[in-house]
């Protein structure tokens, strides 16, 4: 399996090479030069697979399509560690739950950081120090995180050996739960850098340090973000295992709601659904941060300057660049790789937006692809979740709000409609108490997180500033 780049570089290259750089040197994202196809033989073994064998065997399964230059048993083995009744709280991995009239919650929040990006993330760390102990190589991991990823990342990469991790969060725009999940790691590899500024400024640092090819090769800088093709591949399998929980055979469809900001999550259904699964819906859930619906209702890709780029409830969605985009445009685009790179490379630094309403594969996003989309505000946030605890008993997070609100707009008699949870309430305790007029639940081994004693560095929207702090730590 060779790997290429969406803005058209001519080089092609193997998973564990595309596994520790994150972006191609040309600025583009990496994706497959094809996705493996999947028969209804090949769904009805994995059906099977998943409920005999469990969720780190169906993963070893999917990811083995994608990854061939590990040796199959020790990638076996990566799964086997990874995907375990201690690190994720159950067997099942990922339990299905009933909502309401057809649509289902997917828990994938039962990770070391209560968030869906453990599913990857504890993948990642072990995928990271398997092949750097191969190599006898460091890396330097630079991430941005509106919430969630920044955590998941720095639990599942403390203490590895050969691996530092630098992550730049929006100074005082995550909740005080998820600020203290980071800030409280006293680790010797890792450091927390909060940006004045939102999301989109730290990511634009990260992608700035990323395209300095020199300093990149000099201090093996890697990343984390969902722009790592690794991280979104971990995130497939968990379509195959709600879509298997879901159906009793592989001639049933069923559709997903992914609460999206950066596009990674929905994207990891896009390739799913390439793959041969059988999606009905892929239906983007937004918050105020509205640029992927407003892409999806009108062809028009607009990115928000800082100053309109709402601070919301569901803060970890509080982005208007979706990095994982170019993956799907470039699919949509018939993969030209000179087009994706007109439109995320010049248009948008010239203009910051571009428009497809009028190009043919417009069209394709419903038709061919199954995209649909929905917003949702922090009053739809609150009523949905008084609404959800009062008639279910069930206690959702602002993000799964926003995704269980929209998934009620777009359900289809006959088609499961599976939103996949975020994160644990807990995370938003101050909407939560707003919503419902009751604390959530906190897991033992967090209480009193938020007094716990900090180490952060604060630091302005400048991609040197971070350079020089990356090369101050690596001396």
């Amino acid at each position: 399996m060779l790997y290429l780049s969406t803005r058209g570089d001519p080089s092609r290259k193997r998973f564990c090479e595309i596994l520790l750089e994150g972006l191609a040197p040309d600025g583009g994202l990496y994706l497959p030069e094809s996705y493996p196809q999947v028969s209804d033989v090949t769904l009805n073994r994995w059906r099977e697979v998943y409920h005999k064998q469990g969720y780190a065997e169906l993963a070893f399964e999917i990811l083995s399509l994608y990854i061939d230059d590990i040796p199959a048993a020790d990638l076996r083995a990566l799964c086997a560690k990874t995907y375990t009744a201690e690190v994720f709280g159950t067997g099942e991995i990922v339990p299905l739950r009933h909502l309401e009239n057809g649509i289902w919650l997917e828990a994938l929040s039962n990770g070391p950081t209560l968030a869906f990006k453990d599913m990857a993330m504890q993948l990642l760390g072990n995928l990271f120090e398997y092949e750097l102990a191969r190599r006898g190589e460091q890396l330097n991991i630079l991430g941005a995180t509106s919430g969630d990823t920044g955590s998941a990342a720095e639990y599942a990469m403390r203490g590895k050996q050969g691996v530092r991790v630098f992550m730049t969060s929006p100074q005082g725009r995550m909740s005080p739960f998820q600020q203290a999940q980071m800030f409280s790691l006293m680790d010797d590899n890792i450091f927390n850098i909060a940006v004045d500024g939102v999301f989109d400024d730290c990511q634009d640092m990260v992608k700035a340090v990323s395209n300095d090819l020199d300093f990149k090769r000099q201090y093996k800088i890697g990343t984390v973000n969902s722009i790592n093709w690794a991280r979104l591949l971990a995130q497939v399998v968990y379509y195959f295992a709600g879509y298997f929980q879901a159906t009793q055979t592989s001639s049933e469809k069923v559709s997903f709601t992914v609460p999206s900001g950066n596009f990674g999550n929905v994207c990891a259904g896009h390739v799913a659904r390439m793959m041969g699964l059988p999606i009905a819906r892929l239906v983007v859930a937004t918050n105020e941060n509205d640029v992927l619906d407003e892409f999806f209702k009108t062809g028009v890709y607009r990115v928000r300057g800082s100053a309109d780029t709402f601070e919301t409830s569901s803060p970890s969605m509080d982005i208007s660049k979706a990095s994982n985009f170019e993956r799907f445009v470039f699919d949509l685009l018939g993969r030209d790789g000179a087009r994706t790179k007109q439109l995320f490379g010049d248009a948008l630094q010239r203009s910051g937006r571009f428009d497809l309403s009028q190009h043919p594969a417009f069209n394709d996003v419903r038709l061919r692809y199954g995209f649909e989309s929905g917003k949702s505000t922090h009053a739809d946030r609150l009523a949905t979740i008084k609404d959800t605890f009062e008639r279910m008993g069930m206690m959702i997070d602002t993000h799964t709000a926003d995704g269980v609100k929209v998934a009620r707009e777009q359900r289809q008699d006959g088609v499961p409609m599976i939103v996949l949870e975020t994160a644990l309430p807990i995370k938003f305790a101050q909407t939560i108490v707003e919503a419902t007029g009751r604390e959530p639940d906190r897991p033992a081994k967090f209480e009193g997180i938020e007094a716990l004693p900090k180490r952060v560095t604060r630091m302005a929207a400048d991609a040197q500033a971070i350079k020089a702090f990356i090369a101050e730590k690596c001396q």
